[in-house]
């Protein structure tokens, strides 16, 4: 066993060595069908605190595991232990076996737009057990590499390139034409112009809508629906929202995110204090910290975007969050993690996808799971006429001017209720925005509810706060 690892270190040690690993939410596209099946994690000396470092980590190895990641979320190791795993987005994969939780994104490199992702090998990553201790950095490979598991995307020719730097450099003007278009063409919501916006470069407004490093590739359809979950929301009051809940309002104020794409972050402190509020009848109202997250997450990449799971859930829980009195909001990646070491931490445990894993979440579940337990971080597909949207149920148009600058950003909000239009009887969800007040219905809008408008019901998130003494 000593010599057959002695071995596999050597060889694992040569390939990690050339591996370009950058940190945070990736260019990285791989798939469910890419990651199910046999993998080797090879893990480095434990015992250490969460201020490892394994962003260079390449060996010496102690032990290596087998887990066998099955349809749907089944992990099950080398000794029989059976355990849980979901893939993140496009990104990585989390794996939860034998009292240890296991995550690293996937393998890339890139060369300016031209991204390949190696969907059968991880960067390098972190392990702890459940208690948050012992962590320790690993790498993993998939025992059997299937064909077409290397992807190639984004490949650009030198005109192409061109025409993205004009794009992000070319200014955003209203078109009231097109306004007018959406006016004219329904009557579920209201478009305007909004003169703050007039003159801004395209980029801030794609950062606006999520950053470059949360680009949607694809999504999975909202899952089927039980009997046993139609039942249960078939008990639940036909609307609901959370910032009137007997008179109180359990949500925290709406903010702006600027031109950062913090949307993520946003959404992810927006949950977690609007669940302490709830958790504490209201007597406990912190607002959290995103300059926190884009400062010192090694689970996203700042300005340039991210996904809530990584953070309203695993960093929440690894590392915790800081009020924002800790580290003010600024708005731009300010290099290094300033938030002062002897700021408190407050920290949540039991995040997951709707339904338990990606892939697993629908409507009534979205539905049950904000009743009971309290606002939804949601990623969706921001479309050039919602940043239009006054007020109303936004629905996505198909109406442009011209081109589509944000159809494949993924922009992270917090849903705080669902309702029916009493004239219309059209369904829809309540949602706060970080565009501040000026936008929208005073920084929220209304979206369809029930049609996965937007893929708004494809990737909702969860987490649970633990309340400090």
């Amino acid at each position: 066993m000593a010599g057959r690892m002695q071995d596999v270190c050597k060889i694992l040690f040569i390939f990690f060595a050339f591996m370009t690993v950058v940190y945070g939410d990736t260019p990285a596209n791989c798939t469910y069908e890419d990651i199910k099946g046999k993998w080797t994690f090879y893990i480095g000396q434990g015992n250490f605190d969460n201020t490892i470092n394994c962003q260079n980590f390449s060996g010496p190895f102690k032990s290596d595991l087998q887990v066998q990641l099955l349809y749907p979320d089944i992990a099950v190791d080398q000794f029989g232990n059976t355990g849980f795993w979901t893939i993140i987005y496009n990104q990585g994969f989390e794996v939860v076996v034998a009292g240890r939780k296991y995550f690293a994104f996937s393998n890339y490199t890139s060369d300016g737009q031209s991204v390949t992702s190696y969907c059968n090998e991880l960067l390098p990553g972190w392990t702890h057990d459940l208690l948050g201790h012992d962590w320790a950095c690993y790498v993993g490979k998939r025992a059997a590499p299937l064909a077409g598991q290397v992807h190639e995307s984004g490949k650009k020719t030198i005109s192409s390139a061109s025409s993205v730097l004009r794009f992000q450099k070319r200014k955003f003007y209203n078109d009231m034409n097109l306004v007018a278009k959406i006016n004219a063409a329904q009557s579920s919501w209201t478009a305007v112009a909004y003169p703050h916006l007039e003159g801004r470069d395209m980029q801030e407004l794609l950062m606006m809508a999520g950053g470059p490093r949360s680009k949607v590739v694809s999504r999975p359809s909202p899952a089927p629906v039980t009997k046993k979950v139609l039942e249960a929301v078939s008990l639940m009051p036909e609307a609901f929202d959370w910032r009137d809940v007997g008179g109180i309002n359990y949500v925290s104020p709406v903010r702006d995110q600027g031109s950062c794409g913090s949307c993520y972050a946003f959404a992810s402190m927006a949950m977690n204090e609007a669940r302490v509020r709830i958790m504490t009848n209201n007597t406990e109202q912190p607002v959290f910290s995103p300059q926190d997250v884009l400062d010192c997450s090694p689970y996203s990449q700042g300005c340039d975007g991210g996904f809530p799971y990584l953070i309203g859930g695993k960093y929440a829980e690894d590392y915790g969050l800081v009020l924002e009195s800790e580290n003010p909001y600024r708005g731009q990646d300010q290099g290094s993690c300033r938030t002062p070491s002897s700021a408190k931490r407050h920290y949540s445990t039991k995040y997951e996808y709707i339904g338990g894993y990606y892939g697993a979440c629908n409507e009534p579940l979205m539905r049950k799971n904000l009743y009971e337990n309290g606002p939804l971080a949601v990623g969706f597909e921001v479309l050039d006429d919602f940043m239009h949207y006054k007020g109303g149920i936004y629905h996505h148009t198909g109406l442009t001017n011209g081109f589509e600058p944000f159809q494949l950003t993924n922009h992270a909000v917090l849903v705080v209720g669902y309702g029916t239009d009493v004239e219309t009887g059209e369904d829809y969800w309540i949602v706060k925005n970080s565009w501040g007040t000026e936008w929208g219905e005073n920084g929220f809008f209304r979206i369809r509810r029930g049609n996965d408008e937007c893929a708004f019901e494809s990737m909702a998130l969860q987490s649970t706060p633990i309340i400090s003494l």
